[in-house]
């Protein structure tokens, strides 16, 4: 049995998948394993693993922006476990070029609301794309964990590619939610540092649920939404369905629509 991409695959359960592995011929046994429901995979032989742009950083050798595109094209399907739902229209997009963050505008952009540039250009890209028209703009953009881009700049916010959530892994019992890359940035900068914590960015508060598993094994949770109903509904569904110890943090911000909004209004 093999993969979209021609890994053969030794066993399937329902949270896993075992392949063997891609990165060694003529493996008897298989040892690399990719976890279904967190969208994960891990190498036993090598003891390493990571998120899909982790493994195709090292499968083809690439840089993250070359790795940013390979996935943005839907190429690269090893991922996608469940059943595919053929769709018959073609992409309203195109993804030029993505490059380090240089454009002044976006630049000042962020400097604008106050988000510390260091911490931007660490975890954020410059995306060149198109639409139907053939325009070519340009953006801000912040990967989630099936590769697709959240971009944003003055005039536009949106998604090209799957939306999905974003997790970032520091090996910590702790993890922080946030509904937005704007907010997880304000956070930083507020923090003057990267704390040692883990993250989950939500991109949309329509993707809480994809939370549920992700959180069972933490000491603690805080969540730091926006103050509307989008937010109240989405606190009220993890404080309601998650076990661990949780703590809203919007007391501290209870007067702003956002951590980010708090953050370019403190005086």
């Amino acid at each position: 049995m093999y993969s979209n991409e021609g890994f053969r695959v030794g066993k399937k359960t329902t949270k896993d998948v075992w392949y063997y592995s891609p990165f060694r011929n003529n493996e008897k046994t298989p040892s690399f394993k990719i976890d279904i429901t967190k969208n994960v995979w891990y190498d036993f032989a090598e003891g390493v693993g990571g998120t899909i742009i982790d493994f195709v950083m090292k499968y083809n050798n690439c840089s993250i922006k070359e790795a940013l595109v390979i996935l943005s094209e839907d190429t690269f399907l090893i991922h996608q476990q469940k059943k595919q739902i053929k769709n018959e229209t073609n992409p309203t997009y195109s993804i030029k070029k993505v490059t380090e963050l240089t454009n002044q505008k976006l630049l000042d952009y962020l400097s604008n609301r106050k988000i510390n540039l260091k911490f931007a250009k660490k975890f954020c890209f410059q995306v060149h794309y198109s639409f139907s028209n053939g325009k070519e703009l340009y953006g801000i953009g912040f990967m989630n964990d099936m590769g697709g881009l959240e971009i944003r700049n003055k005039f536009f916010k949106g998604c090209l590619g799957k939306k999905e959530i974003t997790t970032i892994n520091n090996n910590s019992d702790v993890v922080s939610l946030f509904e937005s890359s704007s907010d997880f940035l304000s956070y930083l900068t507020l923090k003057k540092e990267i704390p040692k914590e883990n993250f989950i960015i939500l991109n949309s508060t329509s993707l809480v649920k994809k939370t549920i598993g992700l959180l069972d094994n933490y000491a603690l949770i805080k969540l730091f939404f926006d103050n509307d109903e989008s937010g109240n509904k989405a606190t009220d569904f993890l404080l309601e369905n998650i076990n661990s110890k949780i703590i809203d943090n919007r007391v501290y911000y209870k007067k702003h629509n956002d951590l980010n909004h708090y953050l370019a209004h403190r005086n």
